[in-house]
């Protein structure tokens, strides 16, 4: 019986992410866009801290890339956390203090995470699954005992 088009897009995300630090490069990413988007804030909220040239322009850029790069090359996850929470915490001078300090906590906390990420570690195994194994095992008779 042929299956659905999106009963096999959840399983193949699932498994996507398993292999990468996704939200670590998520988060990353993120940040760098928040920044990005308070440097277009009206005049009104803007904080005119710090310079407020290309490098406020260049370092959540950077920050936006290092996060897509960490989620499509997570070989190289460990290079681009480095630079990536330096560029962050770069953007508390150079841009609005951060983003109003959620671009750079996002940033901070995706680079950490992606430093942080293991790509041979099993996969963590739910509280319902570890339930439902413990119930098998409480019903199911013992295993015979060989004697030799």
């Amino acid at each position: 019986m042929p299956r659905g088009p999106r009963e096999g897009v959840r399983p193949a995300f699932r498994q996507w992410r398993a292999g990468r630090p996704f939200w670590g490069g998520l988060l990353l990413a993120l940040g760098g866009a928040e920044v990005l988007l308070t440097l277009k804030a009206s005049l009104d909220v803007i904080l005119h801290v710090g310079m407020q040239g290309l490098a406020g322009y260049l370092l959540p850029a950077v920050m936006l890339l290092c996060g897509v790069l960490i989620l499509f090359n997570p070989a190289q996850r460990l290079f681009y956390s480095v630079i990536g929470v330096l560029v962050s915490l770069g953007t508390w001078l150079t841009s609005n203090l951060g983003g109003f300090f959620i671009g750079l906590l996002l940033g901070v906390t995706g680079s950490c995470l992606a430093f942080g990420w293991l790509p041979d570690q099993e996969p963590r195994v739910g509280r319902r699954q570890r339930r439902k194994e413990a119930r098998v095992a409480e019903t199911s008779p013992p295993a015979p005992v060989r004697q030799a």
